[in-house]
């Protein structure tokens, strides 16, 4: 019986280990050129037995979904149409139950993102495949920091969206490395006692990470350092009344100069970010001996439920994208109803910091939650691992400074000055992650000391005071309190002069 082949590759014709790279190098060896020239062979697991759209095979593909998890999320999906009625028939009367209809509705469009994506990966070679899955896995968050910085006019009382797009970059990078990991931790230690993870996935992710962490707050440390430098004026608006005043545009080092340097910062320092996630991308994808194709794949084989999976009916390439593109329209107007109403959300009682940094970014990762928990209680958990590093690195290094640089085509100023509390739990959360995947083994135990970790920043966050009450480290925010301060100088003027 002639060996099974593995991504297209005879094991027997492999040597040294190694194993096809993502983008493939064209032999020049002229013996098989009788050979039908492809980009790549669809793996067995990926193969549907059919082609083309078959509407009962599309629903109950989609029914069954990736685990019995994801199958029950989908009974979820009438929430997506009545979020549809809610905002055409009372967004105005009703904006709340618009919200929670929206938000709710956005966890099975989100998980049939994420599992048509997983799907059309399967169709792939391994790395290339787990690469596409967590990018249709983050393009929930993409969309919605787009929508978040199209939205942005800091001029409209509640328009200032720059405070939550910051909370859910770190939001989304604290959920995966926090919640999602202690949960993956937690459900695989009680079912395989302790896990082993090859030390190539946790010391990739955590160099990546900090990398990600030092680009994310050099313009928050460079501003904390220097604006006690920037020159302030006393203003006086009556006898023995008056009122420092920092200075937005001078010749000498002003509070409008650090601004606008740290704004040329943080978009620089975005290029340098997206910069360093091509070339992460490229080399996983183009190196004889990729860094994660050779671990995942032995992973996958020790899988409890590999042959059930492989038994479970697929979709098709059409209908892969067919589901694709569904649940991206359903995701792009469950998202813009969801950031119409944040204002009104506010106003009834929700702090801006635990909207962005709690909130949102469990919506919007749902559907790689979901699926990383599955493959840790499946024992397959170095996949879990990557799909809870893999995200977090991608919001880091790509999808936060591409708001920035969105914000800079639209005349926005976003920049990555974040909050000092926010710099805080980041810096805390990568090294207590770091000092958990340093041992290269798991368990249940601290998986359940992650997530209290975890509980413990929801907490602070809902008593963390929205940015204009709270001593913001964000440039906006001080542009606001600026134009507040002048308005009550005025006024004052008019009290004491009478004119």
């Amino acid at each position: 019986m002639a060996a099974p082949r593995i991504n297209g590759i005879n094991p027997a014709e492999a040597t040294n280990n190694e194993t096809a790279p993502l983008i493939p190098h064209h032999s020049h060896n002229h013996n098989h050129h009788h050979r039908t020239p492809t980009l790549f062979p669809i793996p067995h697991e990926g193969e549907s037995g059919r082609t083309g759209f078959h509407p009962s095979h599309f629903f109950l593909v989609l029914w069954r979904s990736s685990s019995p998890i994801s199958s029950f999320v989908n009974l979820l999906f009438p929430f997506v149409i009545a979020a549809f009625i809610s905002r055409i028939f009372f967004s105005h009367s009703h904006p709340l139950w618009t919200f929670a209809l929206s938000y709710i509705g956005m966890i099975p469009s989100a998980n049939l993102l994420g599992f048509a994506g997983q799907e059309l990966a399967r169709k792939m070679p391994k790395v290339a495949g787990i690469l596409i899955e967590t990018t249709f896995g983050s393009i929930v968050e993409i969309i919605l920091f787009v929508v978040l910085i199209i939205n942005h006019d800091e001029k409209e009382e509640g328009g200032n969206m720059v405070p939550i797009i910051q909370a859910a970059i770190l939001g989304s990078i604290l959920t995966n490395l926090l919640l999602c990991l202690g949960v993956c931790f937690f459900v695989g230690g009680i079912r395989h006692v302790s896990q082993r993870f090859h030390a190539i996935v946790s010391e990739v992710g955590s160099g990546l990470l900090l990398v990600a962490a030092f680009g994310l707050l050099i313009p928050s440390a460079f501003y904390s350092a220097l604006k006690s430098e920037a020159k302030t004026v006393e203003v006086v608006i009556g006898e023995g009344v008056k009122v420092v005043v920092p200075l937005e545009h001078s010749d000498d080092f002003t509070l409008g100069k650090l601004e606008d340097d740290v704004l040329q910062i943080s978009r620089a320092t975005s290029v340098a970010l997206i910069l360093s996630f091509f070339m992460y991308i490229w080399y996983c994808a183009s190196s004889q001996h990729s860094i994660f194709d050779e671990v995942i794949e032995a992973d996958e084989h020790r899988d409890a439920d590999r042959e059930a999976d492989m038994e479970k009916p697929k979709f098709t390439a059409t209908e892969a994208v067919i589901a694709l593109l569904l649940s991206l329209a359903c995701v792009t107007a469950l998202l813009i109803f969801l950031v119409d109403e944040i204002e009104h959300v506010v106003h009834s009682g929700v702090p801006d910091q635990f909207l962005g940094l709690i909130l949102l970014p469990l919506v919007e990762k749902a559907a790689e939650h979901l699926t990383a928990i599955d493959e840790a209680w499946d024992g397959v958990i170095n996949v879990a691992l990557y799909h809870c590093l893999g995200p977090s690195i991608q919001t880091a290094l790509f999808n936060g400074p591409l708001v920035v640089i969105v914000g800079w085509t639209l005349g926005k100023p976003m920049d990555l000055n974040f909050e000092i509390f926010m710099i805080g739990l980041l810096v805390l959360s990568i090294l207590v992650i770091s000092n958990f995947l340093r041992d290269g083994e798991s368990n249940w135990l601290e998986g359940a000391l992650l997530v209290i970790v975890y509980a413990i920043t929801a907490i602070a966050c809902w008593y963390y005071p929205n940015p204009d009450v709270a001593s913001s480290n964000s440039l906006q925010q001080l542009k606001l309190i600026n134009g507040t301060v002048a308005n009550a100088i005025e006024g004052l003027r008019q009290a004491f002069t009478g004119v």
